[in-house]
């Protein structure tokens, strides 16, 4: 186990200690509102954590407090790493964000694209053309989640039992294979929708590696990142550290919830929402990343594939509300562009918060986010697990707090 620590102070790192003060007090006070249990927060510049901060609980209940130790539900921040393993496997050869995804799964050789109509009277047509690695890893794919309610495609998905995305008691080769029988929501390439791609590609890392997917990040990706803590699931060692999860309550409060089933190997390995990690283990992601692939001597991708991972691959420099489905075309995604499992900054004049062109990022469902800064320098992790009931607006203050603490 290895810990976060901090190693310089704020205004070496050109921060301003009064305005991360204010940022401290802010989530400070939404736990103490019952807002949220507690949270961690740690700002990096030049590669040193300058700011690192904990308050409150990880289990409010048994009254555990955040340490920095403690494990957390990345959810979603989990699809980087995927991205990860895939761009590796495309440096030695074992596959090409070009291959259609059916060489892979197969199931996929017969995909059908959504035409017109709804319920059972759907109409579709075969595809123009093929899925690729590449769809995947940019949320081009035409496939989507069930939890939506925006389509006639996310209904069939709630029907075929995948409202949580996933088919109850089957691995994910299996449940693969059930996005595959469903039509695609348009054709490959020509809209982004947020979407099931990343547990298909965490399949294809499976195909084409020839190793289960948790195996391969243990032994590919976390041993030689230093990521002692992340994982699948936790050990027995590991499960007295893990955050509580909670949900908001209808009066604005919170209160705990069923979550990500970690205790133990999953039968299902999910490439898009299924680790868990230390705020230790993900600095340690972050900065290999923000290195251009290398950490310590231990260089996973080269930095060609990180300049590919963190551009915008939206056709004509497109932003998420332009090139969205309808369903993401929300003033939140002005100016973000989608790289490979990463959000980047592409016009930083429209974005919501404030923003430096090239920032890119990622963020999971249960109030955990992260983003690195390039032109600043600059890496920003912060972790909390609720899952909101509504529009997150933890991420956004944030953002704004953090920008009003860059003086240097």
């Amino acid at each position: 186990m290895e810990r976060l620590r901090q190693e310089t102070e704020p205004a070496e790192a050109g921060l301003d200690p009064k305005a991360l003060a204010r940022l401290d007090q802010h989530f400070a006070h939404l736990v103490d509102e019952g807002h949220l249990p507690g949270f961690l927060v740690a700002v990096a510049r030049h590669g040193r954590v300058a700011h690192l901060t904990t308050y409150g609980h990880r289990d409010r209940e048994a009254r555990l407090p955040v340490g920095t130790d403690t494990i957390w539900r990345i959810y979603s921040m989990t699809k980087p790493v995927t991205a990860v393993a895939a761009l590796m496997l495309a440096e030695e050869g074992r596959l090409a964000l070009t291959d259609p995804v059916s060489r892979y799964v197969p199931a996929f050789a017969e995909t059908r694209v959504y035409e017109s109509g709804e319920g059972t009277g759907i109409r579709t047509r075969p595809v123009e053309q093929p899925m690729l690695v590449h769809h995947l890893l940019t949320h081009t794919s035409g496939l989507t989640f069930a939890f939506y309610h925006s389509h006639p495609v996310d209904a069939r998905y709630r029907e075929a039992g995948l409202a949580s995305s996933v088919l109850p008691g089957s691995d994910l080769a299996t449940t693969v294979e059930a996005y595959a029988r469903l039509p695609l929501q348009f054709e490959p390439g020509t809209q982004w929708n947020y979407s099931v791609a990343s547990n298909v590609l965490g399949r294809v890392v499976e195909v084409a590696s020839g190793q289960a997917l948790d195996t391969f990040c243990r032994e590919r990706i976390f041993g030689p990142l230093g990521m002692t803590d992340a994982g699948f699931h936790v050990t027995g060692e590991q499960a007295g550290r893990l955050a509580e999860l909670y949900g908001e309550t209808e009066d604005g409060g919170i209160a705990p919830v069923p979550g990500l089933p970690v205790h133990g190997r999953p039968r299902l390995l999910s490439g898009s929402g299924g680790m868990v990690a230390t705020a230790h283990d993900y600095h340690r992601f972050m900065e290999f990343l923000r290195r251009g692939g290398e950490l310590d001597g231990a260089r996973l991708l080269s930095p060609e594939s990180v300049t590919a991972m963190t551009t915008n691959h939206l056709p004509g420099g497109a932003d998420l509300r332009t090139h969205g489905s309808p369903a993401h075309r929300l003033p939140v995604n002005a100016g973000l562009g989608f790289g490979y499992g990463v959000s980047v900054v592409v016009d930083p004049e429209v974005t919501e918060t404030p923003s430096s062109s090239g920032t890119f990022g990622w963020s999971g469902v249960a109030t955990t986010t992260f983003w690195v800064d390039p032109h600043r320098d600059l890496t920003v992790q912060f972790m909390s697990q609720v899952r909101p009931a509504s529009a997150n607006t933890v991420v956004p203050e944030l953002r704004r707090l953090v920008h009003e603490a860059v003086v240097g």
